[in-house]
């Protein structure tokens, strides 16, 4: 598969110029075909041959091995969910916070990665605030940080600037006070290769309906398998144990002890489809014709450019045109059928750049700017 073959299988791509996969991705033909098969399947026929529920329980099972797969870590490390934000909560639950417990997370925390701490001070719990310049995370003022805290919670590419956290690094100087770590990891999968294993991390979340242009209500949640027995799920369901009918159950040896209960399958098997899409590509192929792209967008933005000059992602922060604030301009780019996002931190605006976008729709981008 090329970026072109990619590119004529989305119909969004056909209506305008699309340029806001960060915060939702256009799914190609062949992902919806895949998400709505099932849902004929799961309703039309699997009821009178295997049944309902054996048919769901067997795509939670092809959509863990996926997911594993893709994010380089065991199934038995990977526990489904509805989005990033579900799975970020059902971290924030599980552990037995106390008053003077100590959360930490960055200034660049997307909402999603910000707001289950800003809810646990209600219960006593500090939530300390590291702060950043430029998208950049000081790794002597983290260590500071996080000497007495429980959690660190941050995502592995800022939504707001496009740069990389060094998480790997992250990660060692947190564990070396004791902290463990939390991830948001949902604007890498689908433009830069993942390691989960690589990172180190005690938990990551995800979920499909960005860059792996897939459906939404497919999310990820992986925990190291070190912390399988140690960090218990916030509730239990006939999903999180390993016999539901058992007069004493027991949860489950797995990450899977995080999912709950009854959810559509149609959704997972798109992610797989998704996923497998990406794969065909190539990882290498994905992230040359984003850096190519993204170089040919920041060299026409000038001083507006808020990211970074050199190549991290296909997020580009820009700051809009004299007298014109972020929210007017993504008004008059859609008119122009080219859409982008607003910022609120840095008050600016951003473009996404993937795989299926072509040089034209970059330069439709800095023609608006330049009218």
């Amino acid at each position: 598969m090329t970026p072109e073959d990619l590119r004529a299988d989305i119909p969004a791509a056909e209506e305008g110029v699309y340029l806001n996969t960060g915060a939702s991705g256009p799914a190609p033909r062949r992902v919806v075909e895949a998400t709505t098969a099932a849902v004929e399947e799961h309703e039309y026929v699997a009821p009178s041959r295997e049944g309902a529920y054996p048919y769901a329980f067997d795509a939670f099972g092809k959509a863990r091995a996926a997911f594993a797969t893709f994010l380089g870590v065991s199934v038995d490390e990977i526990a489904l969910t509805q989005s990033t934000a579900d799975g970020l909560a059902r971290v924030a639950t599980a552990l037995d916070w106390s008053p003077g417990d100590v959360v930490v997370h960055t200034d660049l925390e997307h909402p999603a990665g910000r707001l289950p701490w800003w809810f646990l001070e209600r219960r006593g719990v500090e939530r300390r605030v590291v702060e950043t310049s430029a998208g950049r995370l000081n790794l002597d003022t983290l260590a500071d940080a996080v000497t007495d805290a429980r959690l660190l919670c941050l995502n592995s590419i800022t939504w707001s600037h496009g740069t990389q956290l060094p998480v790997s690094e992250v990660v060692d100087v947190a564990h070396e006070a004791g902290c463990r770590v939390l991830v948001d990891a949902v604007q890498s999968p689908g433009q830069v290769p993942v390691d989960l294993d690589a990172w180190g991390a005690d938990f990551a979340v995800g979920a499909s309906h960005k860059w792996l242009l897939g459906p939404w209500g497919a999310g990820w949640l992986y925990l190291n398998a070190d912390l399988t027995r140690a960090v218990d799920p916030p509730t239990a369901s006939y999903r999180s144990v390993a016999d539901p009918s058992a007069v004493d159950p027991r949860l489950k040896e797995t990450a899977a002890r995080f999912e709950v209960g009854t959810t559509s399958p149609s959704s997972y098997l798109g992610a797989v489809e998704a996923m497998a899409t990406i794969e065909a590509l190539g990882p290498a192929t994905v992230e040359d014709r984003i850096e190519r792209l993204t170089d040919r967008l920041k060299t026409g933005l000038g001083d507006l450019l808020r990211s970074p000059r050199g190549y991290e992602s296909g997020l580009v922060t820009f700051d809009t045109p004299p007298g014109e604030t972020p929210e007017a301009f993504v008004e008059r780019a859609r008119e122009a059928d080219v859409i982008v996002r607003s910022l609120p931190d840095p008050a600016a605006c951003r473009a996404s750049v993937h795989v299926f976008n072509n040089a034209d729709d970059v330069d439709a981008l800095l023609n608006v700017i330049e009218s």
